[in-house]
């Protein structure tokens, strides 16, 4: 047998779909778009506007 490569976000696509479980989804989506504003507001351009947010 062979192992595929795949990407995280296909794994977690594929474990969502599987196991009927898309009240995960909501989850999953907040906590990339938590990931993603730590990311952006650590000395970015955009730091003030994201501080503004909050």
């Amino acid at each position: 047998m062979e192992q595929e490569n795949k990407s995280l976000s296909a794994e977690i696509w594929d474990f969502l779909k599987v196991r009927k479980a898309w009240w995960l989804a909501p989850i999953i989506v907040m906590l990339a778009l938590a990931g993603l504003l730590i990311v952006l507001g650590q000395e970015s351009a955009l730091s003030p506007f994201i501080y503004t947010i909050f």
